[in-house]
């Protein structure tokens, strides 16, 4: 049956705004529905002015992000307390005082339909859970079969600040034992209108950005319904909802029935996730390099808490994985070594027969069986290994601990290096890291061999200065662990050429 009052309807004028603090965030709701407006996160500074914090929540002429929750009815016509519905506070504390470590926030519904809503909204010290409180009140004269929702409503742009040069995911999400993990694109939401995802006792729906989540959670075993849709509201933009339904059975005249749930709207902190709900940590999307992405992120946060600070923490673990696979990038340094080697008799091959493919092919063969050279040897070690440093990759570029991140000069390993400015009109970041990256590129190309083609050559060395431009937009974090990959490559393979006997092109 279709509720009287849906989840995704548009929202109408504002109320009252009621702001109240914590020691991490500073939540603003409006009292018409006691939606979550607007909140800040007082621990992280926003990527376009720093010198106010990041907000997560917002509800403006250009962005739409709110948690919203309310009660309908599969009874025809009949309407009951739902987001859109006018409250009153009925509680007076608006900062959690020194001494407290809870702050609790309290809306009270008129009573539409016969039914009285009561949300408390209770903040804890030092979480960026809130615990939310929903008690349904029949004060009507028959009985009563609401549904509560918990929803997250969006807009579909992406967070002021991100950098156009890598891709994270922003959007709607939702998790169950069944069905695992699922995201949604707004895109497809745009198409598909209102839709129903199924039913199930356990799970989740969050809302996802880069770095930060908002998620609503019930306790299970709960049956609840997991709903999307695409909202048009004058004044706002178009946004989209993500919504878990729970039917709340017959409640009687006179009688009342009060659900647990749970917010949380922070930071990506993995392990805190995980502890929250299962699969929760999955918002920290590694897709299909998880399985080693976890490890490595693992490894990281103990080298973190060993050593004290997390740019040199990416340093160890890049040493750590270098040392692990010391002997498959010797086999391939020692394979490059001998191709390097033999590259002036292949050039010089290639010139003698050059209209005679076959012969030359022949000819090729028969040296690389002399000087027992494998044309593969260099390249099977380092595809085995790109998917630990592609997983190493994800794990940097999704970790908020990043973010504020000190190391040197560093003060925030998430953004770009720019001690030396920032470029005008093309706004080119420019720092020490990507240059010296670029730099230990284009080293590598110098010490291994020239591919024959000379197109290849060519490419082999207009690679590097592409890729080193991008890293001028990237992470810090990020660059300085391509560069310290870079550096003890150069010096395995440096070392490896000279036992050999390889000198230079």
């Amino acid at each position: 049956p279709t509720p009287a009052a849906p989840p995704g309807a548009a929202p109408a004028a504002a109320g009252e705004r009621v702001t109240v603090t914590t020691d991490l965030v500073r939540a603003t709701f409006d009292t018409l529905g006691g939606t979550l407006v607007h909140l800040e996160l007082l621990a992280y500074k926003d990527l376009v002015d720093p010198t106010r914090p990041v907000v997560l929540f917002d509800r403006s002429d250009k962005r739409v992000y709110l948690a919203q929750t309310g009660l309908v009815s599969s009874q025809s016509g009949l309407a009951l307390p739902n987001h859109l519905s006018p409250m009153r506070v009925t509680s007076s504390e608006r900062e959690l005082s020194p001494g407290h470590d809870t702050l609790a926030l309290r809306f009270e519904s008129a009573g539409e339909g016969g039914v009285k809503l009561v949300k408390t909204y209770t903040f804890k010290r030092g979480q960026y859970t809130v615990a939310v409180k929903h008690e349904v009140v029949n004060q009507g004269s028959a009985p009563v079969s609401p549904q509560l929702y918990l929803q997250l409503a969006r807009d579909g742009s992406k967070p002021e600040g991100e950098s156009s040069y890598y891709f994270t995911f922003t959007g709607p999400a939702m998790f169950t034992e069944a069905g695992k993990y699922k995201k949604f694109d707004f895109k497809d939401l745009a198409k598909a209108g209102a839709q129903s995802h199924g039913d199930a006792d356990d799970g989740w729906i969050a809302m996802v950005q880069h770095y930060f989540v908002s998620a609503w959670l019930l306790p299970p075993p709960v049956a609840r319904e997991f709903r999307t849709g695409k909202v048009d509201a004058a004044g706002l933009p178009e946004y989209y909802t993500i919504a878990m339904v729970e039917s709340l059975g017959e409640i009687a005249p006179g009688a009342s029935k009060t659900v647990e749930a749970t917010l949380m709207a922070g930071p990506q902190e993995e392990y805190k996730l995980a502890a929250l709900a299962p699969g929760l940590d999955l918002v920290k999307d590694y897709g299909w390099l998880t399985p080693l992405a976890k490890p490595l992120f693992w490894l990281l946060d103990k080298l973190h808490k060993a050593l004290g600070n997390w740019g040199w923490a990416i340093v160890a673990l890049v040493v750590l994985l270098k040392i692990a696979f010391y002997w498959l990038n010797a086999s391939a340094y020692r394979s490059m070594a001998k191709m390097k080697a033999v590259a002036p008799r292949v050039t010089e091959l290639r010139e003698r027969f050059k209209d005679k493919p076959q012969q030359m092919q022949q000819e090729m063969m028969r040296i690389y069986r002399e000087e027992k050279v494998n044309p593969l040897g260099g390249c099977l070690p380092i595809v085995v290994q790109m998917p630990f440093f592609i997983a190493l990759y994800w794990v940097l570029l999704s970790t908020v601990e990043m973010r504020q991140a000190s190391w040197f000069y560093i003060t925030d390993l998430a953004q770009p290096d720019t001690l030396f400015g920032v470029l005008p009109f093309i706004h080119l970041p420019l720092g020490p890291l990507p240059l010296l990256m670029t730099a230990s590129s284009l080293f590598q190309v110098w010490l291994n061999p020239t591919p024959p083609d000379p197109m290849q050559a060519k490419m082999m060395w207009i690679m590097p200065l592409v890729f080193g431009f991008m890293f001028f937009f990237f992470p810090a974090g990020l660059v300085l662990y391509w560069l310290t990959n870079n550096i003890l490559s150069i010096a395995q393979q440096w070392f490896i050429n000279k036992k050999l006997g390889v000198t230079g092109k």
